[in-house]
């Protein structure tokens, strides 16, 4: 017995180094055992073949799901990075097209340069969206964008929840700030990325929003800006207004279906034309590192 938990505790930090020289070496503070997750994003997502999710490179991060499914990531880093850039799709697992346009954005940012640092999660709420049929919610039944840390939350979040959507079960924001593994990770993710710019995908509104410092995006493609306010516990409040990190969030025209091919690389040169001119730092200024050691709070 006692050689078992020896074995056990040398395995576990095994594991523990190899994500801090991954650090070290400039990679992500995630494990680096590859699991491939495209077989079920392939099946599940609109316009996602398997040579678009192969080149994808998705690597298991630390995070998992209530149910345990291992959240995935992709970093695209160019050679002189100014910026820092988190983008996040499926938070709401039955908005199917948020998590495919991430996967195409990958290969855009890998094949048209620009100076960032990107940090890909195609799939906050893998339960959500492998369920069938796919539902917005995580498996605990909580709205993962009601859920994150914004002041007074306590207070504001039941409130707003009973009051303003009357109980609505699609967007119960759960028991307390980050209950929910799934924005634990998010959260941390924030923290240890110190990102420059957030950009959350969604559908199915048709329409561009922004919370956060800096002169908001008028336009994405065919997506205008049109700021629809904040909501107890939602990223925009939390990242945009609470912690000085722009957040464009993005609602797509459909749920089930991506733009076009062409549309989403518009959307995608429309934004790095806005970083630009309204996010990047002057020439000369060397940004952050990137990466930190990746810690749990306690």
């Amino acid at each position: 017995m006692t050689s078992c938990f020896l074995r056990l505790g040398l395995a576990s930090l095994g594991m523990a180094l190899a994500g801090l020289a991954a650090a070290a070496d400039g990679g992500p503070p995630w494990t680096r055992a590859y699991v491939d997750p495209c077989a079920e994003f392939v099946a599940r997502l609109p316009n996602v073949k398997a040579p678009l999710c192969a080149a994808a490179r998705l690597q298991p991060t630390f995070g998992r799901s209530v149910q345990g499914r291992t959240i995935h990531a992709r970093d695209v880093v160019a050679p002189e990075p100014r910026l820092r850039v988190l983008v996040v799709g499926g938070m709401h697992g039955d908005e199917l097209s948020s998590s495919s346009v991430v996967l195409h954005w990958i290969q855009f940012a890998q094949e048209i340069p620009a100076s960032a640092h990107w940090r890909f999660i195609p799939a906050l709420n893998p339960d959500g969206l492998m369920r069938r049929p796919a539902r917005r919610m995580n498996a605990n039944g909580v709205d993962l964008n009601r859920n994150f840390p914004t002041p007074d939350w306590e207070r504001q979040a039941r409130i707003y929840w009973e009051k303003r959507t009357r109980k609505d079960p699609r967007r119960w924001p759960g028991p307390r700030p980050l209950s929910e593994p799934e924005t634990q990770f998010f959260h941390d993710e924030m923290e240890r990325f110190q990102p420059d710019l957030i950009v959350s995908i969604h559908a199915p509104y048709g329409v561009l929003d922004f919370d956060g410092p800096t002169v908001p995006p008028k336009r994405l493609g065919r997506l205008y800006l049109d700021q629809v306010g904040i909501f107890p516990g939602s990223l925009g409040n939390y990242g945009g207004v609470h912690k000085g990190m722009p957040v464009v969030t993005i609602e797509l025209s459909s749920a089930i279906r991506t733009p076009l091919d062409a549309e989403m690389r518009q959307m995608w040169l429309d934004l790095l034309r806005w970083m630009d001119e309204r996010v990047m730092p002057p020439a000369g200024v060397q940004p952050a590192a990137p990466f930190r050691a990746p810690h749990r709070a306690g």
